[in-house]
Order: structure tokens, then C-alpha cells, then sequence
């Protein structure tokens, strides 16, 4: 095939921007997405500019940073040509260049063989004017290859040889050609190879198009110095499309619904698969069909697909959830546009479930519905509704609603509905009176929560009847009026007869005894009630002023029973508003006060205070009394208000200390009341502001007889503390003198350990022979003493004996004497408690040779033995050396 020309002019000299206004390419008629279609130049002078490269078709073309312009997407090109613009804008100055390309389609192939066209074709490097250049002189551009066809899967053998590259200037010049891009220099590498010398093109291996769909490669020609000959040309292999993968479905099980009832040509659902071959090729274009439909009930075509998108629709009516729930249909898909003999094929499952719609009322089971009540229930199910529906469970079609439409006007009772069970429940919402309504009988409705679907003859709502009969129960009785207010003045003796409280009994059908009444509540115990009659009359006085009456009223509760079965009960409150009378005299307040002992305008303001209420309390009068004389002369007072007065000195100075002042206070009931009450008035000395300045002074003189007595019973408690110690310990003292330690033989246990760990008196083993001590083998078992002596447990009453003072060295032969006169001593010794006497040890039988321990001998005497090594056993036995190592002296 020959090369196809494309010319321009060009200015050599060194301008920014595109070396063309306009671009022409020659390209084949199909065009791919992804498909390098061409090489557009721009020259930088200095190298270093950022360059983005636009379309004015984004949509249909892309240019890459290095210049290569790719189709976006897969289309025929006209036979007119394509024109679009390519721009070039610099990043940093903005500056924008544009050109416009021309796309022209390659021509057809009319005439030539198969095999002409797979001879292998001659690309030769456009010539170039290298002679004579200069800036008026032009050249031509590069050639525009058309791409390279290659089917994938070829089976070789390979290297497969696929276009020569050659220059003219081979002729003149030895050259060396190579190849670069992927595919060649560039992962995956080692596809393409190219003969240097030859400039043969080949393929290595099978293509895959799947992976690869095409290659752009760049061929160059240098001289064997490396210098470059020719410009670069740009070769692009097209990998073609061959029917090497099977459709595979997105998902193996597809899931759909539809309603019931739905009419033919209403969609359910879209299944997809893709194949990995070429989507605008036979290769990959998908045809859907059914294969089978399960159950095939009430038709075996109740469903089509269409073919091309893959979409499911019904085609026949009758779709009825009721009977069937749901379809299962096989879905193949082929490639080869669904040519049985060529084409790949797969399989999917489509699941399609047939939903419900409300195409069934709801019916009650029974046209009446029987029930009963207690009276006074409320929250009490009566009745149970049942109805049946066919639609699917626990679905809007299928909840029942229940509603009245007769028999209840007052609204007593109310339907609920179970949300398992779909049962109506009738529930008493309000309380009934037997001796008012025996019987009901409720008209029902009940219908879905959603209306029935359009074309259903079934009624809406499904309607019937429920009587409610209501049992009589033991009421309890009740007080008329609940509270009962009563008006009485305070002050009401004892014994009086209040009122009367009495209830009623709502049982009119019942066969009941009267009432019994009683008492509940009465907080200061002022009231009884007559258990028969009710008559409520008083045990104490009526007090307004006591702590259990608020705001004027005080408030009893009364209960009244009967004797049904069971026994009722009820309650009632007896509320009692008690009115004031004048029997509360006045008191002034506050108790204490400070002046100053001069005549100073600093009175003392005083409160009158009443218990009582208007009219019995304020406004007051305030007076002194005549007696003693000291205080009118010593005092004054005057009322500035109602409830308040002021109390002053009326002489120019009255020594400090600490006065009780009597104030008559009358108030203004009728009659009046009065009362002498004390104000315990603090004369001190005052500074020149008047502020008291001996208030320590005075506080102290004046000392509460409240607080002595404290501090008095503070003192003869720490006192009794004090003896009772004392007391302790000389009981302690006098037990531990008179304590003693005494052991019969019955409960003299041998084997025991005892505690050996205080020093004093010695044996009271009186029979000892101090010649055991030297002749342990003469002992006679006659001398050892019997088994059972007692130890002397008494208290020796002889002066304290003087303790021999033993030698600093003795001699051997002196230590008989030694332990004798210690005995002695020991024995002797008043202050030697009970243990610390002899101590008893167990006998082990005669014939020992060891003999008694109460009695030790040394085989030898002290005389015949030498000390003198005792020296070198070291520094500590040298005090025991120097005792009997040192001779007779």
C-alpha cells in the first residue's frame, strides 16, 4: 500500500507555538475508543514551558501531553472530512495556541487480493531538503502512517514479520533503525522488535486484545554515529477483535417482583452480562432469551425478555400470589448478535417473586361475638375478634383494622388489634355501673390498612356483632360529700358533738348490713366517729394555733365498710376550718437586747407577737409596769406603729450589766388580752459610733443558767471517768497480788510443755543429795523422789533474804554450797511468785542409770580437770577461761 501524503509549509525559524496552521491526517474509516489517530508538533524555543493540550471536541477527541491525539470514543468517519481545532496553552503565562486538524478517511482497497493486501508494506521516512536551508525556505512534514491491523490469538510462527521501515537516504547513507514505545523499550517490552539494518518490523507473540487493544510505537533512523536522519514517524497497531471470551452475567441469580394481578407488558426487572470482546464487534454484541420458566402455571410463557437490553416483562395475565408465590427463569445470553452456530454462550437464573397486593378483605369467622365484664374494670379484654384474610401475612393488605359503628355511644369501650394473631380485641377503656348497664351489643367493622386493589368485587369490610354482658360486683362505699367542710370556732371542749359523716352504698342489688365506720386519720387526735351512725364528735380541745392545722384548716379521714364479698371499703375527708378566738396573749420579740449605758439616741426596737389573727392580734398597746419603780424610772417606752414600740433610757446614765425589763403588751380582740413579758436588756459601754465595747465583759457576767448547768454536768462526768479508773486499777493490782497457781496430782499433766523463762528462787525439792552432783553413778533408785509431790503454792511471810554474792572465779569444790545457800534464799524470798518455785519432773522408773533430774553429778570433780584449753577456744569463752583457767588462786 503506498504511503499517503499530507503537505504544509513551515517557517525555520525558532517560533513558539505550532509549526502549522492547519494539521491534515489521513486515517481509517473506523475509528476505535482509544485509537492513536495522529501527532501533533509544538515547538518551544526555550524548552522549558508547561504545555496543556485541549480539543474543541472533548467528547469525540483527547490530546495527550506528549501530542498524540486519541479517539474517545468507537465511530465511522464520514466520507467528507473531520475537522476539529487542538489547543495549546502555557501554564504559566496563560498564553493559548490553537490549529486546526483535518481528518480525511482512508480510501477503500478496490481491485487487490487478499493476498496483495497482507504482502508486506514499505514505510519510508518523508524526505527532507537538508541542502540550502534558510529562513525562506520551506519543507514538508511528516507522514501520517495508517495504523497497523493485527489480529489477536494468531498463532504465529513468530517473529511474524509486519512492515519494513526504510529512508531514501539508505542509498547514500548506512543507517540504523529501532522502534520505541510500549510494546517495544517500554513494559510490556519485547513485543515488537524491529531489525536495525533491515528495518523489518515483526510481532514476538500472540496479541491479546482484551488486555492490549492497540500499541503506538515511534520509529527513528540514525546514521552510525547515532545522528538522528529522519524525523521520528509514529506507527500505530490495532489489535483486531477475534470471539475468544464467553458472556458472563454480573450476577449468577438475579432477583425480581412483581405484583399479583399485574396486566401484560408491566416490567419486572433487567438482567446484564458483558463480554470481554470487542462491544461494537459481532464479537460482543449480547442477545438475550428464556430458556425455561418453573412452575409453568397458569401459563409456561408468563414472562419475555427483549433481547438486545435484556429487560423482562409479562406477557400473559393471571399472575396470582395466592397460587403461586414465585417464578424461577433460566436467562442465556449469546455473543455473535445470539447466532446459535458461532456464537458463546452463558447462563443466569432470575428469581421472580410474585408480591402481594390487597386482592382479599378481611372476614370474621363468626357473626357474633359473646363476652363479659365485672363492673368498675377498666384495661380489661372482653372479647376476641377473628378474622381470616388470604393475602400475605403481616403485610398492610393483610393487618386488619377494627373500628365501631354502633352501640357505644358513651365510648367505654375500644378494639385493638393483635399484631401477631391479627385478632380484634375488645378492651373496657372506662368504667361500667351494673346497676346502670347490664348489657352491650357493639356493631364491629373491619377492613386492611390499605383499600383493595381496583377490579376486586369482594366488599371492603367485613362487619359483625358483639355482646357484652357486665357482672355485678361488691362496690365500695363512698362518703356524700368527699370532702365534707365543717366551720367551728377553736376552742370547742372536749365531748362536743361536731358532726355528722356518713356514706353510701352503691349496691342497690345486693343483700348487705349497714356500714361500719371508722377512724383513719386524725393527726392531734381531737376527733372519734360513732361507728354506726357516723356521728363524729370531739375528745380534746379545738386548737387553731396547733402545729396540725394549715391556713385555719385541719383534715381527718373516716373509712366506711360493708360485709360483702369480698368486703369494700371506702374513705372520706372530714376538713374542719377552724375559727380564731382571742386566747393568745401577746409576746415581745425579740427576747434580748443591747443599749448603751448613756442617754443616746439608741432605743431599742421591739416586736409584739400574737398567734392569734386579725381581729384578735395587732395593733397593740405597750406599756410599763408600775412595779417595780426602778423600771418606769430607769425606762421608757413609746409605740411607733401597730405591732412595734421602742424602748429607751429615760435616765442620763445607768451603770453596765445585764436588766430584765417587764413589758405589758395588750392586743385588740374583745375582750382583750394581755401579758407581763421580760426583755432581757445588755447595758454596756459604747464607743463613740455607739457600739458596745465590753460586750465580752458583760456576756460572760451574764452567763445562761443553761450553760452553768452544762458545765457542771461536764465536770462530775470527768470526774466519775477519773474514780472509776482509779478503782480499776487497784482491783487489778489487788487480783494479780492474790492470784494463785494450784496443781493437783489429779491434773498435774506431765508431758505438757512449760514455760521455764523467769529467773529466782530455787528447788523446792528439799531431799536433793548434793553428792549426785559428783557421783551420778552411785545414785540409788531408793533416793529418787516419788512421783506426785506438790509445789508450794504459798506465799512465804519471812524478810527478804540477802542472796549470796557469788566470786568472780569460785572454786569447783564451792559449788555445792553455792546452790544450797541459794536455795535457801529462794525459799526464803517473799517477793518469789508461786511459778517460780521448784518444778516437778516425771519419774521414768528405777534401774535408770541416768537418774532423777532434780539431781546432777559430774562423773569426776572440778579439781581433777583442766581448764587450761578453754584458752584457745576463742574470745568468747574467755571469761569462762579466766574462772577456771587460771590454778588454785
Amino acid at each position: 500500500q503506498a504511503p499517503i501524503k499530507a503537505t504544509c509549509e513551515e517557517d525555520m525559524s525558532c517560533k513558539t507555538g505550532f509549526p502549522e496552521d492547519v494539521h491534515s491526517a489521513v486515517v481509517s474509516r473506523s475509528v476505535h475508543g482509544g485509537q492513536p489517530l495522529l501527532n501533533v508538533r509544538f515547538r518551544s524555543c526555550d524548552g522549558n514551558k508547561k504545555i496543556h493540550f485541549g480539543s474543541s471536541e472533548p467528547e469525540d477527541f483527547r490530546v495527550a501531553e506528549d501530542g498524540v491525539v486519541y479517539a474517545e470514543r468507537s465511530f465511522q468517519l464520514s466520507a467528507e472530512p473531520t475537522e476539529f481545532v487542538v489547543s495549546a496553552q502555557d501554564k504559566e503565562t496563560q498564553q493559548e495556541w490553537q490549529m486546526r486538524v483535518k481528518l480525511t478517511p482512508e480510501p477503500a482497497v478496490t481491485g487487490a487480493s487478499e493476498k496483495d493486501q497482507r504482502k508486506i508494506e514499505d514505510i519510508i521516512f518523508p524526505w527532507q531538503q537538508y541542502k540550502h536551508i534558510s529562513p525562506l525556505k520551506r519543507q514538508k512534514r511528516d507522514w501520517v502512517i495508517p495504523p497497523i491491523n493485527l489480529p489477536e490469538n494468531s498463532k504465529g510462527p513468530f517473529p511474524q514479520e509486519l512492515v519494513r521501515i526504510r529512508s531514501d537516504r539508505d542509498k547514500s547513507l548506512s543507517l540504523r533503525y529501532s522502534v520505541t514505545g510500549p510494546g517495544a523499550d517500554q513494559p510490556p517490552t519485547g513485543i515488537f522488535i524491529i531489525n536495525p539494518i533491515s528495518g523489518q518490523l515483526s510481532v514476538t507473540k500472540p496479541l491479546d486484545r482484551e488486555q492490549i487493544a492497540s500499541f503506538h510505537l515511534r520509529a527513528h533512523a540514525v546514521d552510525v554515529n547515532g545522528n538522528q536522519v529522519e524525523n521520528p514517524i509514529d506507527i500505530v497497531i490495532n489489535v483486531i477483535d477475534m470471539n475468544d471470551n464467553r458472556p458472563e452475567f454480573l450476577h449468577q441469580v438475579w432477583n425480581g417482583t412483581v405484583p399479583e394481578g399485574s396486566k401484560p407488558g408491566t416490567y419486572v426487572m433487567t438482567v446484564t452480562a458483558i463480554d470481554a470482546d470487542d462491544p461494537n464487534a459481532q464479537n460482543g454484541m449480547l442477545r438475550y432469551r428464556i430458556l425455561s420458566q418453573a412452575p409453568s402455571s397458569p401459563s409456561p410463557n408468563m414472562f419475555t425478555i427483549n433481547n438486545e437490553t435484556g429487560d423482562i416483562i409479562t406477557v400473559a395475565a393471571g399472575l396470582d400470589r395466592e397460587k403461586v408465590q414465585q417464578y424461577t427463569l433460566i436467562i442465556q445470553a449469546t455473543d455473535m448478535e445470539g447466532n446459535p452456530t458461532y456464537g458463546l454462550s452463558n447462563t443466569a437464573t432470575a428469581v421472580i417473586a410474585v408480591t402481594d397486593v390487597n386482592d382479599n378483605p378481611p372476614e370474621f369467622t363468626a357473626m357474633t361475638f359473646y363476652g363479659e365484664v365485672p363492673e368498675n374494670r377498666v384495661d380489661v379484654i372482653v372479647a376476641n375478634l377473628t378474622v381470616t384474610d388470604k393475602d400475605q401475612p403481616h403485610t398492610p393488605a393483610w393487618n386488619a383494622m377494627y373500628r365501631m359503628t354502633g352501640g357505644d355511644p358513651t365510648g367505654r369501650f375500644t378494639i385493638l388489634t393483635d399484631p401477631n394473631s391479627n385478632d380484634g380485641l375488645v378492651t373496657v377503656v372506662k368504667p361500667i355501673d351494673f346497676e346502670t348497664n347490664r348489657l352491650f351489643v357493639l356493631t364491629v367493622a373491619a377492613e386492611n390498612q390499605v383499600p383493595l386493589a381496583k377490579g376486586i368485587q369482594h366488599p371492603p369490610q367485613s362487619t359483625a356483632t358483639v355482646s357484652i354482658t357486665v357482672i355485678d360486683v361488691n362496690e365500695s362505699p363512698y362518703f356524700v360529700p368527699n370532702p365534707k367542710l365543717v366551720r367551728q370556732e377553736e376552742g370547742l371542749l372536749a365531748g362536743s358533738m361536731l358532726t355528722t359523716f356518713t356514706a353510701q352504698d352503691p349496691d342497690r342489688y345486693m343483700q348487705q348490713t349497714s356500714l361500719r365506720y371508722s377512724k383513719v386519720s386524725d393527726p392531734a387526735n381531737w376527733l372519734k366517729i360513732d361507728p354506726v351512725n357516723g356521728q363524729i364528735t370531739t375528745t380534746a380541745v379545738l386548737d387553731r394555733e396547733s402545729i396540725y392545722v394549715q391556713n385555719n384548716m385541719y383534715n381527718a379521714t373516716f373509712l366506711a365498710s360493708d360485709n360483702g364479698i369480698p368486703p369494700m371499703s371506702g374513705t372520706g375527708t372530714l376538713q374542719i376550718y377552724l375559727l380564731d378566738i382571742n386566747d393568745n396573749a401577746p409576746q415581745v420579740h425579740p427576747k434580748e437586747a443591747t443599749t448603751c449605758e448613756t442617754l443616746q439616741p439608741n432605743a431599742i426596737n421591739i416586736t409584739a407577737v400574737d398567734p392569734d389573727i386579725d381581729p384578735n392580734a395587732g395593733p397593740f398597746a405597750f406599756e410599763l409596769p408600775d412595779t417595780p419603780a426602778s423600771i418606769k424610772r430607769n425606762w421608757t417606752i413609746v409605740r411607733i406603729s401597730g405591732d412595734h414600740a421602742q424602748l429607751s433610757l429615760r435616765i442620763r446614765f445607768l451603770e453596765a450589766g445585764i436588766y430584765d425589763v417587764p413589758i405589758v403588751i395588750t392586743d385588740s380582740g374583745n375582750p382583750h388580752a394581755s401579758s407581763t413579758s421580760l426583755l432581757k436588756v445588755k447595758v454596756c459601754q459604747c464607743d463613740l459610733n455607739g457600739d458596745c465595747t465590753d460586750v465580752d465583759r458583760i456576756v460572760g457576767a451574764g452567763l445562761g443558767t443553761g450553760a452553768i448547768i452544762a458545765i457542771l454536768l461536764c465536770i462530775i462526768i470527768l470526774l466519775i471517768l477519773v474514780l472509776m479508773f482509779v478503782v480499776w486499777m487497784k482491783r487489778r493490782d489487788k487480783e494479780r497480788q492474790a492470784k494463785q497457781l494450784l496443781i493437783d496430782p489429779e491434773d498435774d499433766v506431765r508431758d505438757n510443755i512449760l514455760k521455764y523463762d523467769e529467773e529466782g528462787g530455787g528447788e523446792e525439792d528439799q531431799d536433793y543429795d548434793l553428792s549426785q552432783l559428783q557421783q551420778p553413778d552411785t545414785v540409788e533408785p531408793d533416793a529418787i523422789k516419788p512421783v506426785g509431790i506438790r509445789r508450794l503454792d504459798e506465799r512465804p511471810i519471812h524478810a527478804e533474804p540477802q542472796y549470796p554474792v557469788r566470786s568472780a572465779a569460785p572454786h569447783p569444790g564451792d559449788i555445792g554450797d553455792f546452790i544450797n545457800e541459794g536455795l535457801k534464799a529462794a525459799d526464803n524470798d517473799p517477793t518469789a511468785p508461786p511459778y517460780d518455785s521448784l518444778l516437778v519432773f516425771d519419774y521414768e522408773g528405777s534401774g535408770s542409770t541416768a537418774g532423777s533430774l532434780s539431781s546432777l553429778n559430774s562423773s569426776s570433780s572440778g579439781g581433777e580437770q583442766d581448764y587450761d584449753y578453754l584458752n584457745d577456744w576463742g574470745p568468747r569463752f574467755k571469761k569462762l577461761a579466766d574462772m577456771y583457767g587460771g590454778g588454785d588462786d
